[in-house]
């Protein structure tokens, strides 16, 4: 049986708290579907260096976060991976985190 789950908006914004609070800028980059959009993590970690973190559903249908480069890749490469995401899912949420340590503050 799959968690409950929080409207993304809710999500969106309390992820942006968690980076704040900890001192990283962070922004939300794009809004997608308030009830139930995806989110994806983008972390800016320098030198045109950048993470991304996105939603996914393990075997049991639960929330988890997948890291489709296995760790830091040039900027330009994720922001392209982006923006074929948002071409084929509309309702996508993206948050843009900077941070030097590369934390995705995820849940």
């Amino acid at each position: 049986m799959t968690e409950p789950r929080l409207k993304s908006e809710i999500r969106a914004a309390a992820h942006l708290r968690r980076a704040q609070a900890a001192g990283a800028f962070a922004v939300i980059a794009r809004r997608g579907d308030p009830d139930a959009g995806a989110i994806a993590v983008k972390v800016y970690i320098g030198a045109r260096r950048a993470r991304l973190f996105v939603e996914a559903r393990d075997d049991q249908g639960n929330a988890a976060w997948r890291d489709p480069f296995d760790g830091a890749v040039d900027e330009a490469v994720v922001d392209r991976y982006l923006d074929r995401e948002r071409r084929f899912d509309s309702d996508l949420w993206i948050i843009e985190i900077e941070d030097r340590e590369g934390r995705g503050f995820l849940e």
